[in-house]
């Protein structure tokens, strides 16, 4: 009985792993208020949705091994 008890946990919470379903707020419950300055008050959509800051673009610009100039304040370590 005492193992049945983890496993019996484990399989509940494993369970609603693979539940897909829209993503809406709790019965009653609403959105959370527009943002400082926003005209309207973003949908689920939108607030899910990655910005360009939180998810920056690749650069493909490959830097080359170019010599580099001369550094007055590259100094050798002590």
């Amino acid at each position: 009985m005492m193992r049945a008890a983890p496993l019996a946990l484990i399989a509940l919470t494993l369970a609603g792993c693979g539940s897909r379903g829209k993503l809406e707020p709790p019965e009653g419950a609403s959105l959370p208020p527009a943002p400082y300055g926003a005209t309207a008050t973003p949908t689920a959509t939108d607030l899910l949705t990655p910005t360009t800051q939180q998810r920056p673009t690749r650069g493909d610009e490959i830097r080359s091994a170019e010599e580099r100039p001369n550094d007055p304040f590259q100094l050798p370590p002590r």
